[in-house]
This record gives structure tokens, sequence and C-alpha cells, in this order.
């Protein structure tokens, strides 16, 4: 069997990877990368970009038929084979081009998921290759479910690729995923299903929130089935059954299609990591605050692989930086996680940053929280938007801004302006001495905070 050598082998092909690739290779290193999947990464292949280019459709399907009557006269026809190849557009050129970015760096490819041999080996493509380094990026993978007909399971990406809409759907897990597409395909006409094994969707949000949006999307035909277990999925002619159990009473559903929306965890399967020494559980491979691993310290990881990380592509990018300056330099570069906002992209947004109204309690001897329903605001009136709320908690002490929980359409965007409110400690008064312009959804965050003692 061949072998090679490397300063760093990089496995995974993200904006982690590519960017710790890239910082060794810029400095002289000798650097290969691997993946078994097309080079780019799930973000721009498979998940946020070609996601959010889709779900615009439904949120202007939904902006017009809000507006119908008071303007607009027809909704607009959505036409799934055109909006397929819109996104195709922005996906088709990622593995071509990034390959041959990381090429004229002299970084060389990999198409195959390698296997850790030993602490400083691995096998792949039939070579044997050592390295000084390696750096594990490979991020995350969607969870098996194991009941009888779970082989008959479509998973995220596989949506990207529907030839055509489905009549009906039926999405197991109610997650970022499950909830976003089910507000497109309801809205573009498809019969929608969600059910989940726990009490309410989306478990990291604000409750008061969640129920709203929850609320809005049984409008849009959603059916949810919650605290619900999953027994088996039939197949039929042109339909799936699913056969689920709630509250210990047996149902079943019948639709096109199943996906499996049950959440993703580390992509380590592949990987044999127990004869590298490399020490990973649930949360991924196990690093330090130099995001290397404990028990090999000959190993990195960075991304949503890493034990330290959000899966967020920004938070990516960043800790692939940090290693490959902690490669370079011997550990001179710390990673603490920075203050991130998360957004669901359902119609409204449904966005968050800072602590939760527990984690606020707990953390605080008094806090002081602005929550309401904003549907009378100008901005929700102006577009005839039924759905605007929020909840924005406060240090009660020193009224400095903790927290930030909206629904809206603009959910997205404001989210951004309240990160560095929270990130800057600015106190309630402070903000509002801000100008913003008017009349925006910026400026409605300052009527948010008002007075409630």
């Amino acid at each position: 069997m061949e072998s090679k050598h490397y300063n760093v082998f990089v496995i995974g092909s993200g904006v982690a990877g590519q960017t710790a690739a890239k910082v060794c290779s810029k400095n002289g290193l000798k650097v290969a990368i691997a993946d078994k999947q097309a080079f780019g990464g799930t973000c721009a292949l498979r998940g946020c970009d070609p996601k959010k280019v889709i779900l615009q459709f439904g949120d202007i399907i939904k902006k017009t038929e809000a507006l119908k009557g008071l303007g607009i006269k027809k909704v607009p026809k959505i036409d799934w084979q055109d909006i397929l190849k819109f996104k195709d557009s922005f996906v088709k050129e990622i593995p071509k081009g990034t390959e041959e970015q990381l090429s004229e760096l002299g970084i060389d490819l990999y198409h195959q998921s390698p296997k850790f041999i030993n602490k400083n080996e691995i096998s792949v493509e039939g070579k044997t290759i050592s390295a000084d380094n390696f750096v594990i990026a490979t991020g995350l993978t969607p969870r098996k479910l194991h009941f009888k007909g779970a082989s008959y399971l479509k998973t995220s990406g596989d949506f990207f690729t529907l030839k055509k809409l489905p009549k009906s759907a039926t999405f197991i897990g109610a997650g970022y995923i499950a909830m976003e597409f089910s507000f497109l395909l309801s809205t573009l006409g498809c019969k929608v299903t969600i059910i989940d094994r726990g009490a309410q969707p989306l478990s990291q949000f604000d409750d008061f929130l969640v129920k709203k949006l929850t609320d809005k999307m049984k409008e849009n035909g959603v059916k949810f089935y919650f605290d619900s277990e999953i027994e088996s999925i039939e197949k039929l002619k042109k339909n799936f059954r699913v056969h689920f159990n709630k509250n210990g009473k047996e149902y079943s559903i019948k639709s096109r299609v199943v996906f499996n929306t049950s959440g993703r965890v580390p992509a380590t399967e592949l990987l044999n990591l127990e004869k590298a020494n490399i020490k990973y559980d649930d949360s991924g491979i196990i690093v330090n605050n130099f995001l290397q691993n404990e028990t090999n310290s000959n190993v990195f990881a960075c991304g949503d692989i890493s034990s330290k990380s959000l899966p967020l592509t920004p938070l990516s990018g960043l800790q692939g930086y940090i290693v490959g300056n902690n490669i370079l330099n011997k550990n001179s570069k710390e990673f603490s996680n920075p203050l991130v906002p998360s957004v669901v992209f359902t119609h409204p947004n449904l966005a968050s940053v800072g602590l939760s109204e527990k984690e606020a309690n707990k953390r605080y001897k008094n806090i002081k929280i602005y929550q309401d329903d904003a549907s009378d605001f100008y901005n929700a009136k102006k577009s005839n938007e039924s759905t605007y709320a929020y909840k924005i908690i406060i240090n009660k002490r020193t009224d400095v801004i903790v927290g930030a929980h909206l629904l809206s359409t603009e959910a997205n965007e404001c989210i951004n302006i309240m990160m560095m409110a929270i990130d800057k400690k600015m106190t309630v008064s402070q903000f509002k001495k801000l100008i913003f312009t008017y009349p925006s959804y910026t400026s409605d965050l300052k009527n948010m905070m008002k007075n409630i003692d």
C-alpha cells in the first residue's frame, strides 16, 4: 500500500475544514483535505444557503396573501422546477470552485472518508497516510432512527432534489428544519403533518413565542402531534403510512413522503476514532480551549463536529481559523463561544439571542421582562400581519439587556441589533437614546421596552 506524509491532513471540506487547510497551506505547510461528499460542505450545498433561496418564495406567497384585496388582486403562482433551477445556480459550481481554490494553494485532495489506523496514520483511497496533525471537520449527519420501515425516510438533503411538490408530507421531529420546510410546503398547498416526542416544537426557543408561531402554522394547515412515539412506517402503492403512539392511543398518518427531521449528530461513525485514541461523545470530538483533542494532541476539531461549537457557519469559520493558527504557532489562540443569535426562517421568523427567561432567573436575583403581542404595532398593521410578538429580558439591578426573543417577518435582521446591544452590555436607557430609521422594525425595538413598573 502506498504511503505518504503531510504536515496537516484535514477531514471535511466545509467552511471549517477549508479555513484550517488554507491557513496552514498559505504558511508553508504541506496540506491535504478529504471529503466523501462533494467539496464545499453542508451549508453551501445541502443546508443554509440553498434553504434560504427556496424559503423566500414561501415568504412572497404569505406577504401577498396578507395583502390580497388591499391592493393585491392575485397571489402569484409558484413554479417548483424554476425554483430548483434558481437554487441550483447557487450550488452547482461550488464543488468545482472549491476544489480549484484548494488545488491552487497546493493542497492535495482526496474523495473518500479516511479511517484512522493509529494515532498518527489514516487509510484513504488505498493509501496509508501519516501526518503531524489531523483536523477533523466532518460536521453533523442526520440522526439514524431505528424502527420498522425507517429505511423509507428521507432527509433534509433530499428535500432539495424533490422533482415535484408532494401532495402530502410528514416530518418526524419538530426542530428548525421541520418547521421551516413545513411552513414552505403548507404555503405551497401541501398537506403537512409534524410528529414529535416532545411537548412542543423548537425546545431551545422561548415558550411564549413558540406557541404563537405554532398557532400560526396551524392556521396555515400544518397538523401537529406532540408527545408521540413512532412505531413503524408502512410502504403503500403511492404513499407511506406512519404508525405512532400518543398517550397510549394508536394513530396513523398517510403521506407521499416522510422526512427524518429528528436532529443531526456528529459525523464520527466512519472515522475509527478509537484506533487513534480520540476522545468523543454525543457532543462531538472532545476538545480543549485550543480546539485540540483531549486524548490525542495531534488531533484538532473545528466546526459542528467540535464539542465547543454550535451548528452555525460563521462560528465554523472562526474555529477553522483558530485551529490553523494553533497548528502553526503551538496553541497561540484560545476559543470562547461568542454571543450568537439563532433564527428559524419560518413566516414569521423566530429569533433569539442571549439568555432565556429560565437562564436569566438562575443567573440574576431579579429580572425585568418586556413581553407582549405586537400585532397592533404600525409595522404589522401596514403589512396586515397578524403575528408579531417579543420578549426582552433585563437584569433589573443594572438595567442591562441580557436576552432578546423576537417573532416577526423581520426578526432575522432585528435580532442582530439586539445581539450588539447585549454584547456591548447596553442598558435600556442607553438603547432608547439610539436613533433608528422610522418607520422600521428596528425602531420598534425601542417601543418594546416600554415602562412596566
